[in-house]
């Protein structure tokens, strides 16, 4: 076996409203097709729209504590100052850390339900303004 690529992520969702408003207008994600599958979710896509990206399924409770040991999603991203002004604009809270020897900025902010989420922009982006 050989693995070849990550397949999908999957969160909860307390409000899928909300959490699709989130992936979608601040994290520029698209809402596609979702086969039947008898509980309330959305398939989100990245621009390829060839397979999705993440999942999210509601309708259940969500855990008091967090199951299993994942820390983070992380997303390859651009347009590092249109995402800095929309997080602000929707007063999301997030750290942004230079990486010039992995050539990356990182951008760490978190979702309506806690998941942590990444993104990954080229170190020649410039950096954004305040």
């Amino acid at each position: 076996m050989t693995i070849e690529s990550m397949n999908h992520f999957t969160v909860l969702s307390s409000d899928l409203e909300k959490t699709k408003a989130f992936y979608i207008n601040i994290l520029g994600l698209t809402e596609g097709y979702r086969p039947p599958m008898g509980s309330d979710g959305a398939w989100l896509y990245a621009k390829d729209k060839q397979h999705s990206l993440l999942h999210i399924m509601s309708g259940r409770p969500l855990p008091d504590q967090a199951p299993g040991v994942i820390d983070h999603m992380a997303f390859t991203a651009t347009g590092l100052q249109t995402v800095v002004d929309t997080l602000k604009r929707h007063d999301i809270s997030y750290r942004l850390n230079r990486m010039p020897e992995l050539g990356i900025w990182q951008l760490f902010c978190f979702d309506p339900d806690g998941a942590k989420v990444e993104l990954d922009f080229a170190a020649d982006e410039p950096e954004p303004t305040v």
